[in-house]
C-alpha cells in the first residue's frame, strides 16, 4: 500500500485540505498527517488521517517510508512557515525517495512565479488530483 505522508505546520489549514481531497479520491490511501506543531497537527486530525505525529523526528522518520509527499513548498525549505521547518526536517523532506507534490504558496518571504492565482481550496485539489494519479498507478 502506498503511504501518502502530509506535512504542514502554522494552523494545519492546508494540511486538512489536502487530506480531505486525498481521502475523497484516493480512500483507500493509508494517510500519515506530521505538523510541525500541536495545533497544525489537531486540525490535521479533523480529517481523519490513519496516523498523526507532531514535531522535527516525527517529520524525519515518516519521510522514511512515504511514496508521496504533500505540503506547502515551505516544507522542503529550511527555516520556512516562519521558523517552522527546520534544517533537518528541509532535508528530510528533500532526500526523502518519495515524489513531493508541493502547493506553491507565497508567504513567509517565498514567492514562486510563474504559478496560476488559485485558492487554497483549489491548490489542494490539483495537489490531491496529482497524489490520486500517483497512488492509482
Amino acid at each position: 500500500m502506498k503511504r501518502i505522508l502530509v506535512i504542514d505546520g502554522q494552523g494545519g489549514k492546508v494540511g486538512k485540505l489536502l487530506i480531505e481531497e486525498i481521502k475523497k479520491m484516493t480512500p483507500n490511501a493509508e494517510i500519515v498527517a506530521v505538523g510541525t506543531n500541536s495545533t497544525a497537527t489537531e486540525n490535521m486530525l479533523k480529517a481523519c488521517p490513519e496516523c498523526a505525529a507532531t514535531g522535527e523526528n516525527a517529520v524525519i522518520v515518516a519521510c522514511r517510508t512515504a511514496s508521496c509527499i504533500v505540503g506547502p513548498v515551505g516544507i522542503a525549505i529550511a527555516d520556512s512557515l516562519f521558523g517552522e521547518v527546520t534544517p533537518d526536517m528541509a532535508k528530510a523532506v528533500g532526500q526523502a525517495n518519495a515524489e513531493k507534490i508541493l502547493i506553491p504558496m507565497n508567504r513567509c518571504s517565498i514567492h514562486v512565479v510563474g504559478t496560476a492565482k488559485a485558492g487554497v481550496g483549489e491548490l489542494a485539489r490539483l495537489a490531491a488530483e496529482r497524489a490520486a494519479a500517483l497512488f492509482n498507478d
